[in-house]
């Protein structure tokens, strides 16, 4: 075996085993790069208007204290006035679950299903909504289970990532110029483009992320206070958030749409309402607002969206079905701007 090809093998070795060590201090210290991934993106959200202020005249430190504090008033402030309205609408649906027969609502639903459709048994429609119900409950205790102990706490989030945050926006340059100056030279075109294009896209992705989500929340907020089912806020909120898992808005606060509706009206008759609400507010986010919002920053097909989605909740429940489209932003550009350095760059073949 020739010199040239014991030390290919030497440095594949050494990378496998960098990769390694790498995987397991990421295991060990997960709680820390969740609090760094955390602060990472609000540098993403916050980098342009720290920029514009910057024009304006304002220092970045202190362009950077005043939208920390802004953001930090706004969450304050929304807090403050929502969590009345939520737990009066909450206090509300509780008393009306409480006072609704969901199980002979079902039951009746049952038998109406086994009447007009004779080859399914009795009691097999309950029996299936009885099961799925149960299991969508332990699955989402489990998620969050998971997703509230990998923090260190809430109280050092709150602390902590701010903190990150304004040292990343502040130095971000110092930051850049630190990782490229570990390259050789002869990959330093290739890893600032890198790093170049993965702020740019992921930066475009994350403002146009959460904006999408808003709206998303606001219209199913507004399209079910409008055909009067209680507790429209709290859905819209749900919604919302659960429109950072693409595609997965509208089912994760149709569900609960749907189970208010019964206990409110004691029937299934507005279930028809809310599905083509539902899907009236899905056209339009795909329609107008995601063309418009994401343009080219996720050039993914919705099929490889939603496996990546899947794989994601398989490794890290909700979290991972939250960071498995960044995810996988980060890499593809990554991957693409190296094929691009290879094809263009002779000194990185050499």
């Amino acid at each position: 075996m020739s010199d040239v090809t014991l030390n290919k093998i030497k440095r594949v070795a050494l990378a496998l085993l960098g990769i390694g060590a790498a995987i397991y201090l990421a295991y060990y210290f997960i709680d820390i790069l969740l609090m760094l991934a955390i602060s990472v993106l609000l540098t993403f959200i916050f980098h342009p208007f720290v920029c514009e202020l910057e024009k304006r005249g304002f220092s970045r430190g202190w362009a950077i204290f005043t939208l920390l504090l802004a953001g930090g008033l706004l969450i304050f402030l929304g807090i403050y006035f929502l969590i009345p309205v939520l737990s009066e609408q909450m206090t509300t649906l509780t008393d009306s679950v409480r006072h609704a027969n969901l199980k002979q609502t079902l039951m009746n639903f049952d038998r109406s299903v086994s009447r007009y459709i004779p080859f399914i048994r009795p009691g097999t429609v309950y029996s299936r909504i009885e099961s799925f119900a149960s299991t969508i409950i332990m699955d989402l205790l489990n998620s969050m289970s998971f997703f509230l102990s990998s923090l260190l706490s809430l109280a050092a989030v709150l602390v902590i990532v701010p903190f990150m945050t304004f040292f990343i926006l502040r130095d971000n340059k110092i930051i850049v110029k630190g990782i490229i100056n570990i390259v050789p030279n002869r990959y330093f075109e290739m890893s600032y483009a890198v790093i170049r294009q993965i702020s740019v896209q992921l930066g475009r992705f994350v403002r146009g992320w959460l904006f999408d989500a808003f709206m998303v929340g606001l219209l199913s907020g507004i399209g079910l206070s409008l055909l009067g089912i209680n507790n429209a806020i709290p859905i819209g909120i749900v919604a919302g958030v659960g429109h950072l898992i693409p595609y997965f808005g509208p089912i994760i606060g149709g569900i609960p749409a749907i189970i208010i509706s019964v206990a409110q009206f004691g029937d299934f008759s507005m279930l028809p309402k809310i599905v083509i609400m539902f899907l009236g507010v899905y056209a339009i986010d795909n329609g107008l607002i995601q063309p418009n919002v994401f343009s080219k920053s996720v050039d993914m097909h919705p099929i490889v969206i939603i496996v990546l989605i899947i794989a994601g909740s398989q490794i890290m429940g909700v979290l991972g079905m939250l960071l498995a489209v960044p995810t996988a932003t980060v890499l593809r550009t990554a991957a693409k701007e190296i094929y691009n350095a290879y094809k263009n760059y002779t000194i990185i073949r050499t």
